[in-house]
């Protein structure tokens, strides 16, 4: 885990516990404040239960835009038999959740998915078969992959 990821949680454990001393001074606060903080790291817990990241309907995706972090070009996908496999594959795929992707740089395929109001509805990088990167954090494949090689073809 890099660095940046524990300076925030010392910080966290820090003001909780500022908190919980000021909350100590009357009791019905204490037992309020153990419930919040036990649903909490419960909830954040439940985070990392394999899940899937996407869940669309493919007809309901206008396109899908894709910038290639190795060679800086983009795409934009808009032909219904591509949208279709590409979110049907990634609609099949459970991945679990990792470590945090906070300072990483360079990805593969920086993924755009559009409703049919032009909404970008899901963003998310590919980093390769098993990798992505998703609200700061990375996940990995658990059941299938992702066609990585489907996508790099669609730059050729």
């Amino acid at each position: 885990m890099n660095i940046a990821f524990f300076i925030l949680i010392f910080l966290l454990l820090i003001v909780f516990t500022f908190v919980f001393i000021w909350l100590l001074k009357n009791k019905i606060r204490r037992w309020i404040t153990l419930v919040i903080t036990l649903l909490l790291v419960l909830w954040f817990g439940l985070t990392y239960i394999p899940h899937s990241v996407v869940s669309i309907e493919p007809e309901k995706v206008s396109k899908i835009t894709v910038f290639n972090g190795g060679t800086g070009n983009s795409i934009d996908i808009t032909n219904r038999a591509d949208i279709d496999y590409m979110i049907n594959n990634l609609n099949g795929v459970t991945f679990q959740k990792g470590k945090s992707s906070f300072g990483y740089l360079g990805y593969s395929f920086r993924t755009t998915i559009y409703n049919q109001k032009g909404k970008a509805v899901k963003e998310l990088i590919i980093n390769s078969s098993d990798k992505i990167s998703y609200k700061g954090f990375f996940y990995t494949a658990k059941d299938r992959s992702i066609d990585y090689d489907y996508i790099d073809n669609l730059f050729d």
